[in-house]
């Protein structure tokens, strides 16, 4: 049933869209996908909130005829699956995942955050491109292998898992899927956000497009420290050792040293593949970045995106005490860390390190969030390349590099059960486009809406009449 909010919400879009049709121009393929992105970004749907949206978007994929499988169907819980094939068939599955959910509105935007709106060429609002356009991408994709190919003796279901709370990380979305339907599931692949194209967000010039498939990302490990001092209450009097001064001694301490660089198989590969594009001395250290180490690691460290894939991160984001009075000694400070893991890394030996930066036994350490540890999917079985080979037929004269991401989501969960999963984003963004995300007037322009829809589908083509094998 559609809820009166998703009701009004179609209402209104469709008497807008009208009114914004003077700005779409005239290809019928790609205002339709428009059409459907402009209707799922005007229902709000932040973390904790997608009831809604998802209910929305789960009755678009059961009027196109796929087989649905509610997975939770509350606020922070709405989960489901749109497959090709019941779930029921048992038939291994290419799982394409998307989330409802959206982070919240910021200062600054000129065009409203659930506004839809479609200007010029672009798309805006909250998910145009995370991850409601991403979900667009797959539903347009999934309907036209329905639709258009000869799909009954697939050896593979085709299916899109869409969850909720992927961006608080919340209980009640992957974690409550995974813990109830992961048999139902029977994932054989997971494609998923991943980068989109990484030239145009690289400094020099690209003769080709550099389409990032990422095969791994770093996991949280969420920190915090406490420290508690009895002693005079009065802030007129400084005693020798107090909570707040005790916890910024040890900060200091934390912080100041420099972390340590660490090269594995994903990111030297990255380092590799960046060697065609570069001459002379900069393709040779390229190519070869452990015997070069020494002059790679101090330019790394010029640029925090690129070294973050390169190091355990370890990020101080809060500070507080028990005091709120400026003439009160605090009794408690705590202090929280934002780490994030390469995926060789021990958790033990990484929390042994922090006790012994922070140079105080009193100092109580407690983690609060630690994703699953899992190792790096392969490059070498039919879904990666035929993943790859959508991308590059759909991008003539591209090429596609392996990426290991510095940010969590919810792939890594099912990389944590040995099932293959890959990320991307494959459409083409500027700089200031991928800065939108989480940021000022998140949008997607049209176009790029279509291109990526057409390398899922021809992923899944590839799929369908394919051999488990």
């Amino acid at each position: 049933m559609i809820r009166p909010l998703q009701l009004l919400v179609l209402l209104c879009s469709f008497s807008g869209f009208a009114q914004q049709a003077k700005h779409l121009g005239t290809d019928p393929v790609v205002n339709a996908s428009a059409e459907l992105l402009s209707q799922y970004v005007q229902i709000p749907s932040e973390s904790g909130q997608e009831a809604d949206a998802g209910q929305f978007f789960m009755e678009l994929c059961r009027n196109r005829g796929l087989h649905i499988t509610p997975m939770g169907q509350e606020d922070g819980q709405f989960n489901f699956m749109a497959s090709l094939f019941p779930l029921e068939e048992k038939k291994p599955n290419v799982v394409l995942m998307n989330h409802i959910d959206v982070v919240p509105d910021n200062e600054g935007n000129t065009h409203g955050p659930y506004s839809g709106e479609i200007e010029d060429g672009y798309l805006y609002g909250r998910g145009a491109i995370d991850n409601k356009g991403v979900a667009v991408m797959h539903l347009v994709a999934l309907s036209r292998i329905k639709a258009n190919e000869n799909y009954q003796d697939s050896p593979f279901n085709i299916s899109m898992l869409t969850v909720s709370c992927e961006e608080a990380q919340c209980p009640g979305g992957m974690q409550h899927v995974l813990s109830n339907f992961v048999e139902e599931i029977n994932a054989a692949v997971v494609i998923g956000e991943g980068p989109s194209d990484l030239s145009t967000l690289m400094d020099g010039e690209f003769p080709n497009s550099i389409y990032g498939i990422s095969r791994a990302h770093k996991r949280a490990y969420w920190v915090e420290l406490e420290i508690e001092i009895e002693g005079f209450g009065h802030g007129s009097v400084t005693p020798d050792s107090y909570a707040n001064k005790e916890m910024v001694a040890a900060l200091q301490n934390l912080t100041k040293k420099k972390q340590k660089a660490v090269f594995n198989d994903i990111n030297t590969e990255f380092l590799k593949g960046m060697a065609q594009y570069r001459k002379g001395i900069q393709r040779m250290v390229l190519k070869h970045p452990r015997l070069f180490k020494p002059i790679l690691v101090p330019q790394l460290r010029k640029t925090p995106e690129l070294f973050s894939i390169f190091s355990n991160t370890m990020t101080l984001t809060n500070i507080n005490s028990s005091s709120q009075t400026i003439n009160t000694n605090s009794v408690v400070a705590k202090a929280g860390l934002d780490c994030r893991l390469l995926p060789e890394t021990n958790e033990k030996e990484f929390e042994a390190e922090i006790k012994k930066r922070l140079k105080n036994e009193n100092i109580k350490l407690k983690v609060i969030k630690s994703t699953p540890r899992n190792q790096p999917s392969s490059n070498s079985n039919i879904f990666y390349k035929n993943l790859k080979s959508a991308i590059l037929e759909q991008y003539p004269g591209a090429k596609t590099i392996d990426v290991l991401m510095p940010n969590i989501n919810d792939m890594g969960y099912f990389r944590a059960l040995n099932v293959p999963a890959y990320g991307s984003i494959p459409i083409r963004l500027t700089k200031s486009e991928v800065e939108s995300i989480h940021g000022i007037d998140e949008r997607i322009p049209l176009s790029e809406l279509e291109s990526g829809t057409n390398v899922f589908y021809i992923f899944l083509k590839k799929m369908i009449y394919s051999s488990t094998d």
